[in-house]
């Protein structure tokens, strides 16, 4: 059977920095949740990064705990990608072709960021979609991503509270939880190439709800760590 030939596709890259709009022959969408070869190993690569820069973070909090240590890595390394996974799911669930891939800036950064810095990037890659969609779909793939975090914010926030006081357990979900707010707080800012921008385009009253329920369990849960 002669081998089918792919068309062109606009690929919009999701970068840390800029929009690139690109004409690259990809496959036809597949089934939701299918995840290629070059997608698991981008996604392996993004994994160890992320887990580094986590790692780092964690000695200087959590010093020679490597119980707590391995739990906040783990939390910090999930939370990203189940962020860029949600936005991947719904873009397979709308027809598009969606797949992770790394970014040479972002992985760079992130590199760096594994190192003992105090300030700290965390962002290896992206989900790069494919395909042809109306401002409705694009809301919906947009906010798919920061309303994981909200929802793993609020877990982590529940977690740490109900946990004993003044451990190093409640530190830890608390953290958990302050990531997880700051990245959906951030991603929902209504500018540029953020994911807020777009669902603010799509319907501003789930932007208000959204971005007012980040906006609380960030303060709730910087109030706990502090």
């Amino acid at each position: 059977m002669p081998k089918e030939e792919t068309q062109p596709i606009i690929v919009q890259k999701r970068e840390p920095y800029e929009y690139t709009i690109t004409y690259v022959p990809v496959e036809q969408p597949k089934s939701i949740g299918h995840f290629s070869s070059k997608e698991i190993k981008h996604l392996v690569i993004g994994a160890i990064l992320v887990a580094g820069v986590g790692l780092s973070y964690g000695v200087l909090i959590l010093s020679n705990d490597y119980a707590m240590l391995t739990l906040l890595t783990s939390i910090l390394t999930a939370s990203f990608f189940i962020h860029e996974i949600a936005h991947k799911i719904i873009a397979q669930r709308k027809g598009l072709w969606a797949e992770f891939r790394l970014t040479l800036i972002g992985a760079v950064l992130t590199l760096i960021s594994a190192f003992p810095t105090i300030f700290k990037i965390i962002s290896p890659g992206a989900v790069m979609i494919a395909g042809s969609a109306d401002r409705e779909n694009i809301g919906k793939i947009s906010i798919a991503g920061p309303m994981t975090n909200i929802a793993l914010s609020t877990g982590f926030l529940a977690t740490a509270v109900m946990s004993p006081h003044n451990t190093l357990i409640t530190l830890t979900f608390a953290i958990g939880a302050a990531f997880n707010a700051w990245i959906a707080l951030f991603n929902l800012i209504p500018f540029g190439i953020l994911d807020g921008f777009k669902v603010f385009q799509w319907n501003k009253k789930m932007w208000v709800l959204a971005f007012a329920t980040s906006l609380v369990l960030t303060l709730i849960s910087y109030k706990l760590i502090l």
